[in-house]
């Protein structure tokens, strides 16, 4: 069979899944992830494995690729709490009496195939997996050819996890080349097996989606996240939360590229933060202002305020106040997560109120724009468009409605 048969057999195989995951206990899938949790621990020996050797040939955003074993017991562990999540399918959202005698109720019902499409991290195969089979949905992989022995090995303990539960092994599928028609193929819709696509990596990879799928796209772009560092902040706090926005893992998508600070506390608190990046190996890239403030800081250009660095590198701004740190976030954010540093309660709630991102926070680091830190146990992304879903994309996220409607013989008159 050639690639594109492959694919539509693969997508006709996940439509029958997902009929009866449709219907299968709520018991049955959450035993399957936690098998799957504990298949992933048996044989990390064999994960690591073949992970060491897609990071042998890799050549660009390692960080983000490698595992441990510290970072396979995270994906287990997280894959453990998803199977302890509330489960949505069936779930009523709201019932109500009509006069004319009829209950409705709208209910909580899976979305149906999903085709997820990622680049270089692996722990994302094992993430949207769990998501998908607490939510009810059949899934199909596509990962990056940088991750492609990662995500196999993977989801060879998933397929296990699967058969030891009773459920089909086709309910969670992995493209096994790294082939670009297979992602064109998916974008196609696999003759209409797949509900929705949702690309999870860098700008290029989703401009593509969106431009070529003919599925409905759950979006998920760069992060351009915001620090903005108001008057009235604490000293110790601001620094401890830009440091740690920043430095805790450059990499990942929350973390903060941007640094906003009021010109009011600037000249006592921009240098102590430049100081302490510094000191971490971070460089700085600043407006003239800020530049003139502390030292060390290279010289800003218009790119870097739209810049997703993913490295060791911040830009800085300094601005008059809420109105112009809201404006630049508005002009150059990505819509991902924005932070406020402030102990003036009235500013803190404009920011949240203002800031029209997926996730506005208030004296907290960015780098809690996560699922397993919201309480998802994993996520499949962060949405940052404006409709279905914001923000982290766990299991409820992936769900729909259906209206049910139980009468006692009523006719229309």
């Amino acid at each position: 069979m050639s690639l594109a048969d492959d694919m539509l057999a693969m997508g006709a195989r996940a439509r029958t899944a997902a009929g009866q995951l449709r219907t299968a206990p709520a018991d049955r899938r959450s035993a399957a992830i936690r098998a799957a949790a504990a298949l992933l621990r048996d044989r990390a020996a064999d994960i690591l494995a073949a992970n060491a050797e897609d990071v042998a040939a890799a050549t660009f955003l390692v960080d983000r690729l490698r595992l441990d074993e510290g970072r396979v017991e995270a994906i287990a562990a997280s894959l453990d709490q998803v199977a302890a999540l509330p489960d949505p399918v069936g779930a009523e959202m709201a019932r109500w009496r009509r006069p004319s005698g009829l209950d409705i109720a709208r209910v909580r019902t899976p979305i149906g195939v999903i085709g997820m499409i990622f680049e270089s991290r692996p722990n994302v195969a094992a993430d949207a997996a769990a998501i998908c089979l607490r939510s009810g949905n059949a899934l199909i992989l596509r990962g990056g050819s940088d991750a492609l022995r990662s995500c196999l090995a993977i989801h060879e303990a998933i397929a296990a996890g699967l058969e030891q539960a009773g459920l089909p092994v086709d309910a969670v599928q992995i493209v096994p080349t790294a082939d670009r028609a297979a992602v064109g193929a998916m974008l196609a819709g696999l003759g209409g097996a797949i509900d929705l696509i949702i690309p999870r990596g860098g700008k290029a990879l989703v401009a593509r989606v969106e431009e070529e799928a003919r599925v409905p796209v759950l979006g998920h772009l760069e992060g351009i996240c915001h620090t903005y560092v108001h008057a009235s902040a604490d000293p110790g706090m601001a620094l401890d939360i830009v440091v740690n926005a920043k430095m805790r893992r450059v990499s990942v998508c929350g973390a903060t590229e941007t640094l906003l600070i009021d010109r009011a506390a600037a000249p006592d608190l921009l240098p102590r933060i430049a100081a302490a990046l510094a000191e971490q190996g971070c460089v700085l890239r600043g407006d003239a202002e800020s530049r003139g403030l502390a030292e060390g800081i290279e010289p800003a250009e218009e790119a870097d305020w739209t810049a997703e660095y993913l490295a060791p590198i911040l830009a800085v701004r300094i601005v008059a106040g809420l109105d112009e740190a809201v404006g630049h976030i508005r002009r150059y954010g990505s819509g991902h997560t924005d932070a406020i540093v402030a102990e003036d309660q009235a500013a803190a709630e404009a920011f949240l109120a203002e800031v029209d991102s997926a996730i506005a926070m208030w004296n907290a680091s960015t780098q809690f724009a996560d699922g397993g830190e919201f309480g998802f146990g994993a996520e499949i992304g962060i949405a940052t468009g404006r409709l279905h879903a914001r923000g982290p994309v766990g299991p409820e996220q992936l769900t729909t409605f259906k209206y049910v409607v139980r009468g006692t013989g009523q006719v229309r008159g």
